[in-house]
């Protein structure tokens, strides 16, 4: 049994003893609550419904209303508040759109506050814009063109606004109906790495604890991976967790000033003194975890901290990583890590100490070239103690938006088919007799090679529902060019993005969503923690002849494939929740979920208990990894992306109000600054072979050699082809520092 909060106040915890953090820099959460109800005034009554009887279209922490299933209490945070408007908004003009030339110069949020799309558009090549059509007419020009072409010049990627798992479920069958593997979502961009990483060695694809496991615990890790900016809402997990004795540890480039405190605006003790989370930061180059992460392990090992009797009974493969950890010297682990060798020491002797201990991360981890061995490295350190397989302890990935988790079960990947099964002929066999269809037994096109082979003339089709590839890939140029390049390209969506008015090469059809809220009959959301729960239709206001996205996508289906009419229709989403029990085995019971608060966990509260691996052989793996880098060159820095007030590429602020940091601000270490003759608000240049970024100086606590922009305007500086072996972009560069004349 986990320690239990203390229930008195803890000034030991306080972030400062002024009242509500008078001129300290962090969110104002209350402001954030009259701007909700201020821009929704209209719709107030709706507005609440969703706020009290919808799962949460925000970050994948999945409360239902305003609750979880780990602590009493109202739970609402910033992040939820600003994608609330995009449920209330009502719909432009389409004769807004008529001309187009002034839209092209608007960013996405301008974009975005023009109000919900509400009618199928379309644009020809050589007109200024679109014209309204009706649903049977769109839905004519794709058939046509997909019946016109082979399925290996077709390609579909769903993202998670909050998509839900019935849209992802209905989309893959339908995309595979029409022959095709060419499908992908924003899970597989962002914790590919993880998924692979925990497969092989645990043998599940999935966070191995719960929630609850964070309060209480003995250690708390985070390794790249900023919660309070993605997840505001499990600050109060931390303040609680600060309470039952838990230790936050961070590991990251960036002395995150909202993982170091937080003013809590639902817990009176917090919101007046605010909380202090991490006690310890270690801070590694960007790219260095897994050299950290090393050199921790190699410490455990040398001290005997390590408890073998677990690693002896339940593991394999230890052997050769320690091998392989004593060729590795001191010298090259800290200077890949950019930490010294005491503080890995410091840290082993955490976790040495440690009974128990969660590991979470995030971007930080996966978007690498090296994804997949920093993912293992986290893997390893907790193996070395056993934490896995029970309370207190556990690997999460954390998901950053509300459809990710689902969007991989359901198989909305090229890579896999649902239920993460891999995408053989065996498995293709089982759902062609399952479906009553042939479906394709080749691996497809992932988000980055679909825009390669655009690039290359050998895409027809591109489907895009919801997402934005010119902001959210690297070389947006290059992304730009070869959007132009495909023939068709047809965008779901509820709101304009800067993609749909990409010149065409010959159509662009723009078709109007609904949004989770609005769909008949409910939809189920999976969270982090694998819970499934329904999120029931908000009975409101509906915009012009928006459908839900699954609808289209099986009427599309029956189009290009009219002799499998019976086989591609659900009679509602309660159907298909039927068929998904049955094709995903572990979502059994999704099928019993009817109204708002229903849910369950797939697999219990922790995936591996009791140390029963599901691996071949049973046991848990241990991965060899030497961490590598390239010579960084001299007045080279190291440049990572990272986000400020904004969720995906959706920016909401131009200033961060966690960091104070401006769009345009590059966050870089003030001893650094000062070799260089900078100090705040200095302009300077950022330049590699791929581009430049102008931006102003910002001092931060940052490690000494790196630098931080804003993403998505650092992508400029991205290779395209830098990605890990899941086909995740690096989104890190080396780049060289220049005071702009």
């Amino acid at each position: 049994m986990l320690p239990k909060p203390k229930k008195y106040w803890t000034p030991q915890h306080w972030a400062s003893w002024k009242p509500f953090g008078i001129g300290e820099q962090y969110p104002n959460n209350y402001w954030e609550v009259f701007r909700a109800i201020w821009l929704s005034r209209g719709q107030l009554p709706y507005t609440w419904n969703i706020l009290n009887q919808g799962v949460c279209d925000g970050c994948a922490l999945g409360t239902t209303g305003m609750k979880d299933w780990t602590l009493d209490g109202i739970h609402l945070c910033n992040v939820r508040l600003r994608l609330l408007r995009m449920n209330t908004m009502p719909a432009f003009d389409p004769l807004l759109l008529a001309d187009v030339s002034q839209l092209q110069q608007q960013k996405s949020a301008q974009l975005r506050d023009l109000g919900r799309l509400p009618y199928p558009m379309i644009r020809e090549r050589g007109e200024k814009g679109f014209r309204r059509i009706s649903w049977d007419q769109a839905l004519e020009v794709i058939s046509d063109r997909i019946q016109a072409t082979t399925p290996d010049r077709l390609s579909f990627y769903i993202t998670s606004r909050g998509t839900v798992n019935e849209t992802y479920y209905a989309t893959q069958k339908a995309v595979r109906a029409m022959g095709c593997n060419n499908i992908d979502n924003a899970a597989r961009i962002c914790h590919s790495p993880s998924t692979a990483g925990l497969k092989a060695a645990l043998g599940v694809g999935a966070t191995t604890c719960s929630y609850k496991d964070w309060i209480g615990t003995d250690l708390l890790v985070f390794i790249g991976s900023n919660v309070a900016n993605n997840q505001p809402v499990t600050v109060k997990y931390l303040h609680y967790a600060k309470k039952a004795g838990t230790k936050i540890v961070v590991i990251n480039t960036y002395r995150e000033p909202g993982m170091e405190r937080y003013w809590v605006p639902s817990i009176v003790e917090s919101a007046i003194f605010g909380t202090k989370f991490a006690e310890d930061f270690f801070l590694v180059n960007a790219g260095g975890d897994m050299a950290f992460l090393n050199g921790t392990i190699k410490n455990m090992i040398a001290y005997g901290w390590v408890d073998q009797s677990f690693i002896n009974r339940h593991t394999t493969g230890f052997e050769e990583l320690k091998a392989s950890l004593e060729s590795q010297s001191w010298e090259e682990l800290e200077r890949l890590s950019g930490a010294s060798r005491y503080e890995m020491h410091a840290f082993a002797k955490m976790v040495k100490e440690a009974k128990n201990a969660v590991f979470v991360w995030s971007m930080g981890i996966t978007q690498h070239e090296c994804g997949e061995d920093n993912v293992r490295s986290i893997i390893n350190l907790a193996l070395t103690k056993g934490f896995v397989g029970r309370e207190g302890c556990g690997l999460m990935p954390i998901r950053g938006h509300s459809g990710v988790q689902g969007g991989a079960e359901m198989g909305c990947y090229a890579t896999v088919f649902p239920g993460g099964k891999p995408i053989i002929p065996e498995n293709a066999n089982y759902l062609s007799q399952l479906w009553g269809f042939e479906v394709p037994a080749s691996q497809g096109l992932i988000a980055p090679e679909m825009i390669d082979a655009a690039h290359q003339g050998q895409l027809d089709v591109l489907c895009s529902v919801g997402g934005n590839f010119l902001e959210v890939l690297p070389e947006p140029d290059y992304v730009e060019d070869a959007l132009k390049q495909i023939p068709l390209r047809v965008h779901i969506d509820i709101v304009l993005s800067s993609q749909m008015l990409v010149e065409p090469a010959e159509t662009v059809v723009l078709l109007p969503a609904t949004t989770r809220y609005e769909i008949p009959g409910g939809v189920t959301e999976t969270n982090t923690e694998r819970r499934v729960i329904f999120s029931p239709e908000i009975p409101g206001p509906r915009i012009g002849e928006a459908r839900p996205e699954w609808e289209v996508f099986m009427e599309l289906a029956r189009r290009v494939r009219p002799d499998l009419i019976e086989k591609l229709s659900f009679a509602d989403t309660a159907a298909m929740r039927q068929e998904i029990a049955q094709v995903i085995p572990q979502y059994a019971g999704i099928q019993n979920l009817k109204v708002a608060g229903d849910q369950f966990q797939y697999g219990g509260s922790h995936l591996c208990f009791g140390w029963n691996f599901t691996t071949p052989d049973g046991k848990a793996h241990f991965g060899v990894l030497s961490p590598r880098q390239k010579e960084l060159p001299e007045g080279c820095f190291l440049l990572a992306t990272r986000r400020g007030k904004q969720f995906n590429s959706m920016v909401q602020e131009r200033k961060d109000a966690i960091t104070g940091a401006m769009r345009e601000a590059v966050l870089i270490n003030a001893e650094d600054a000062a070799k260089l003759g900078l100090k705040n608000g200095d302009r300077i240049v950022l330049k590699n072979e791929l581009g430049e970024l102008s931006g102003e100086v910002y001092l931060a606590p940052i490690q000494s050699g790196n630098l931080q922009v804003h993403w998505p305007e650092g992508n400029i500086l991205l290779h395209k082809n830098k990605r890990s072996l899941e086909g995740v972009p690096d989104y890190n560069a080396i780049v060289r520092l220049e005071r702009q004349s």
